[in-house]
């Protein structure tokens, strides 16, 4: 039983022991940043590669934690993530005063979505989500000396808190509705098209709906997204939002399935307000944060198409997708943060010229944002693909064709950047950057996950043998 209780609970484990270690760290002998930098990085690789080892199914704690094959799989994308995460952080963290600090940040709040990830249970899932959420808002203001980080910090914890209120407030009425905050139990309480189950649901979807930036809940995601470091925006870009789509998935289609004809029309009006506003508004930015902002609202939208399936073709597209979207998103932030970490630019403007200079980081930005596109033969085509098909499942085509001609407008702003870097000139281009070697490590990495899961179908076909059990 002790053995497999440490099994079950392996990866939450090994992330404890590397908070734990950097505590210790943090309270000996000072040691260079680039020594620290390269000991964390080579741990969470061992963090990641420890992930398809001694893989267990099954539950503790009273069936509150539960363990699959999927939930595997979605944590080894989260550890991959953020290890390429840390790695594109090296430029900026080798001249930082806390590094330590930065790491068990991120880390408590990987635990957080870890724990998330194998809830069973309404409380359970509630905790997860805070301790995965507050964390980040400290990282959010991790730098002290600009004033817009605050402002930023300040606006993500007044949006956390209102829509952690409207969650908690949903699952207390979904608590006095079954009696019972475990997944299974409430699933067969709830009854379709009865006001209060309604409402109790519609209260849960406006608190999730906040944490991926669904529209009309965005409004926090790009003042967030711009005023905090770029690490932490590609944290929260990918790895916070990838947790709470794992999670929710898997939790609408369970516990809230005798609600599905409800929910199916709520996620279809969310769905084309996500992905025509994150279009509109990406069209306007000059910022790139901002930018990748109102794109992965755009790309979210795309997501809650898939969703809206409600079948296992949906659950595996969404999946899919997202490991899709942390190659594409995180080798567009790679680029982004060492040029913001040497040159200080965080405006399109800024890139002009860029292939002249750095042609390496130009390409690796230039495949990153054809991916998000949506341009075949980059991954990215075929995870819209996979998310527009299940979609169309449900007979809805007009929402299929929306969705389609907002993949056309968005190829307008993200080949906007591509003219920037290939065809336009500045009179102070940017100088020719050198790329350490982590940092370069991990771009290669985002460029050859972007193509090969693009050109291997058996990718997607092993994220659907995971989804059986939806």
């Amino acid at each position: 039983m002790g053995i497999d209780f440490l099994i079950l609970l392996k990866q939450e484990l090994v992330v404890s022991v590397l908070i734990f270690l950097l505590l210790m760290l943090k309270l000996g002998k000072d040691r260079s940043n680039e020594a620290i930098l390269n000991l964390v990085n080579v741990l969470l690789l061992l963090n990641f590669a420890s992930g398809f080892f001694f893989g267990k199914e099954g539950a503790v704690f009273n069936g509150m934690f539960r363990s699959n094959a999927l939930v595997i799989f979605e944590k080894n994308i989260l550890n991959f993530a953020f290890c390429i995460i840390s790695m594109q952080s090296y430029a900026w963290l080798k001249t930082h005063k806390h590094v330590i600090e930065f790491y068990v940040l991120l880390l408590s709040a990987l635990l957080g979505m870890f724990f998330m990830l194998s809830t069973s249970n309404l409380l359970m899932f509630y905790l997860s989500l805070e301790l995965s959420t507050i964390p980040l808002a400290a990282a959010v203001n991790f730098d002290l000396s600009k004033k817009q980080s605050s402002e930023a910090a300040f606006k993500m914890i007044i949006s956390s808190a209102f829509s952690s209120a409207l969650l908690l407030l949903g699952i207390s009425f979904l608590y006095g509705i079954s009696g019972s905050v475990d997944f299974a139990e409430l699933a067969a309480k709830l009854i379709a098209g009865d006001a209060l189950h309604l409402f109790a649901f519609i209260l849960f979807l406006s608190g999730v709906a906040f944490k991926i930036s669904a529209v009309p809940f965005h409004l926090w995601t790009a003042d967030v997204y711009e005023g905090a470091p770029v690490a932490v925006t590609a944290y929260l870009s990918v790895v916070s939002k990838a947790a709470v789509l794992f999670v929710f998935v898997p939790v609408l289609y369970t516990v809230f399935k005798p609600l599905q004809e409800a929910w199916y029309h709520m996620l279809f009006v969310l769905s084309l307000l996500t992905i025509s506003t994150g279009n509109l508004f990406a069209l306007r930015q000059n910022n790139v944060k901002r930018f990748l902002a109102f794109s992965s609202i755009a790309q979210v939208g795309f997501i809650l198409v898939g969703i809206s399936a409600g079948s296992r073709e949906g659950m595996a597209s969404v999946v899919y997708f997202v490991l899709v979207y942390v190659f594409s998103n995180l080798a567009a932030f790679g680029v982004i943060s060492l040029i913001s970490a040497v040159m200080g630019r965080e405006n399109i403007d800024g890139y002009k010229g860029l292939y002249k200079t750095n042609p390496m980081l130009t390409w690796v930005l230039t495949i990153a944002l054809f991916s998000l596109a949506g341009v075949p033969p980059t991954a990215g085509f075929f995870g819209k693909f996979f998310l527009l098909f299940a979609g169309a499942a449900r007979g809805n085509y007009w929402l299929i064709v929306i969705a389609a001609l907002n993949m056309v407008i968005s190829f307008y702003y993200y080949l906007r950047l591509v003219k920037a870097m290939f065809m336009e000139e500045s009179d102070t281009p940017v100088e020719k950057i050198a790329v350490p070697a982590w940092s370069r490590l991990s771009l290669y990495a985002c460029v050859i996950g972007i193509i090969v899961a693009g050109l291997l179908g058996c990718i997607y076909d092993h994220v659907f043998s995971l989804s059986s059990g939806i």
